[in-house]
Formats: structure tokens, sequence, C-alpha cells
């Protein structure tokens, strides 16, 4: 008897789209990022069944309606505890989380810190406008000052936090930051996320076009994107400017911008390296450190990545070990503890 081969049709980006109507103010960055996500999901190989998006609350946390695939729209800034849990407990799932900077940075940034401490085999797509966006216009932690919104009306005074250089604190194993508005690097960014074997935290520069329109239009128009962007590739030369005439050399631990042909060319410029520890501090922080000389471009691309054990693969080995230890702890004795009191 001959055996019979099933053969499964290749996805495309079109199943993973859902019947929901997608409902995001006309012109918001939203779009995009969702049309490049359905665009990468298909290459990846792997089962709409065996992909969840798990996001928590914002206009970005729509995000799993829209996707052909399991997902949660679960609470205010606990996306990142309830995809750590699911991730414990099926460590075989491929697991994103979709959150925004108000989300991720604010009710919820103690849970997205302690998931890059640990590492779990998670992507975290944060969409950064630096507003609130669903809740009609407040300053986020990622606002700069001064900004005038609802809840400021004469300007933030709090600091903003830079979300990258968070999330290296928290020691994320891969970072990187992309735009809506750049749709090839926003794909090349997600597949190098999902390739990443532990946390990954993509920083992707959203438009809110109601509320913070044009925040960053220096990054995106054509007229002030070469000399206002700096793409990073791995052993390549910082260079930028329409026609490459600008490099970035360090002077001493200070980028400093230099005019290429004029004395120096693209070999005397600073070469990326994605696993340099020290000078991805540099990267992260090159637009607000006020020690840095000039202007300087703003990095997009991967600024560091690094793997260390994700903290489910040890989870789950210790938990191997302790059933192969056939049974021998005692759980009563655990409970009881080493001190005993006797009440009269």
């Amino acid at each position: 008897m001959s055996e019979t081969t099933t053969i499964t049709p290749a996805l495309t980006a079109k199943d993973f789209s859902t019947d929901q109507e997608v409902r995001w103010c006309p012109g918001c960055g939203d779009y995009s990022i969702l049309a490049q996500v359905q665009k990468i999901m298909p290459t990846l190989g792997i089962p709409r069944e065996n992909i969840v998006i798990i996001s928590g609350i914002g206009c970005s946390s729509r995000f799993p309606y829209y996707m052909n695939t399991y997902g949660m729209h679960s609470i205010h800034g606990r996306a990142t505890a309830i995809a750590s849990g699911l991730k414990a407990t099926r460590p075989e799932l491929s697991v994103w989380v979709v959150t925004g900077d108000g989300d991720s940075l604010s009710i919820g940034g103690n849970h997205t810190i302690h998931l890059l401490r640990r590492n779990f085999d998670i992507n975290i797509l944060l969409f950064n406008n630096q507003i609130y966006g669903l809740t009609k216009g407040q300053y986020s932690p990622t606002s700069e000052e001064g900004k005038v919104t609802k809840s400021t009306p004469y300007g933030s005074i709090d600091h903003p936090f830079n979300p990258l250089a968070l999330a290296r604190g928290a020691d994320a194993g891969f970072v990187a930051r992309s735009m809506d508005r750049d749709p090839k690097h926003l794909q090349q960014m997600l597949l190098r996320s999902h390739a990443h074997k532990g946390a990954s935290f993509l920083e992707i520069y959203q438009n809110c076009n109601i509320f913070n329109d044009g925040a960053f239009e220096i990054f995106t128009e054509k007229g002030t994107k070469p000399l206002e962007t700096l793409f990073l590739e791995q052993g390549k030369p910082l260079v930028f400017g329409a026609q490459r005439e600008k490099g970035i050399r360090l002077d001493g631990f200070h980028p400093v911008v230099v005019e290429l042909g004029n004395g120096f060319s693209e070999s005397d410029c600073w070469i990326h390296d994605e696993k340099d520890f020290y000078k991805a501090q540099l990267l992260v922080r090159m637009f607000d450190d006020p020690r840095m000389e000039g202007h300087l471009p703003r990095p997009f691309g991967v600024f560091y990545e690094n793997e260390r054990p994700c903290y489910e693969d040890m989870l789950n080995l210790q938990i191997q070990e302790a059933i192969l230890s056939k049974g021998k702890g005692d759980l009563d004795k655990l409970l009881r503890g080493n001190e005993t009191w006797t009440i009269a």
C-alpha cells in the first residue's frame, strides 16, 4: 500500500489577518507595524497555532484581534508578566508582547525589567509614540521635557525614560530600534528579534497623528532623514548622510562627527560591533548624553546582542532534575521549615 503525503500549503501575510475590522485612527503608525508583522510571520516557518501575541492596554494593544494566531488582550502593564508565565509552561511557543511606552514603562515598568533580566525567550515590541494615545493625549514616560499636553498644560517637568538604555540596564540580551515609516528596515528588525534566543527588545517609533503628530518626522522625511538617522550594520563603519559624507569616530569615549574626505576616511570611523557591551552603552545614550559634543544622528538597528541561558530552559531543567531524583524531596518538611514553635 502506498503512503499518502500531505503537503501543507505555504502561508502568506493574508493568512495572518483576521476578519476583524482594524480600528485605529486613519493614518496611525500602527497600521504599518501590523502589515510588517503579518509579512514576516509566514517566513518564520512556525504554525499559527504555535504563535501567541499578548498585549496590555493602549492603542497598540488591539494587535491580537488583528493577528490570526493565538493571543490575549490582557491588563494594563501586565502583558510581560502573563507572557512570562505562558513561556515558562509552554516553552515551545513563539511568544510576542505588543506594548506601548505608557503600558510597559509606567504601570508595567517593573514587569518589563524583570522579564528582561530573567531572559525569557520572548519578543517585546514596544510602540513608542511619546504620548498616551488611548486616553486622549496625556504625557507618557517617554515624552520630552517641557511637553505640553492635557495633563501638563505648563509643560512636563518629568525627565523621560530612554527605553533602550532602560533595557540595557536590565541586561536585555537583544536591543534594537526601528520605525513605522521604514517598512523594509522594520521587517529586518522583526526577523532579527525573532532569531535571537532570549528576550528581545525592539523599540519602534510610531507616529500618533492625532495627539503627537510628527514627533519623529525628522527621522522619516526625505529632506532630513539622511542627516538625522544612523543605520547600524554589523562590521560596518558608522557613516551617514545623503552621499555617505559624514562619519562618527570616538574621541576617547566621546562620539564625534567628522567630514569624510576632509582628512578622514571610512576606515577612521567607529566600526559597529553588536557584541561590544561597552560601546552599546554609548550608542543607546548617543542622543541624550549631555557630554557628547555637536549634533549626532539617531541610531537605528541592532545595538547589542548577546546570548545567555533562558529562564524557561533553566526552569524546566531544574524540574527534570527533581523528577530524576525519584521524589526524594519531602514537601511536609519543606513547608515546616527549620524552626518550630510550641503554642501553650
